[in-house]
């Protein structure tokens, strides 16, 4: 719904209990038929500590023995350029 802002400073008691009632309104606010703002319901917060639940939840679904590891680093050269190569 639109409409402009000197109808949404009357009404905003009203436009606040629709978005509140319905959650998927949203009202915009025109100045000069330009669209300037937006009252919509405001997301939910998740609970303190979800995001960390969540990751450890992930974390326990990996295999537990990814393979053998491989020491990149004493063999730098031969995994950024292919096997070895003769002397130049």
């Amino acid at each position: 719904m639109k409409i402009t802002i000197s109808e949404a400073r009357k009404r905003l008691p009203e436009l606040v209990r629709q978005v509140k009632k319905d959650r998927g309104t949203t009202v915009q606010i025109t100045v000069r038929d330009e669209v300037v703002a937006e009252l919509r319901a405001a997301l939910p917060e998740p609970e303190p500590g979800a995001a960390a639940r969540k990751l450890l939840e992930v974390m326990g679904k990996l295999p537990k023995a990814r393979g053998s590891k491989t020491d990149i680093s004493s063999r730098v050269k031969e995994h950024l350029y292919g096997g070895s190569r003769g002397s130049r």
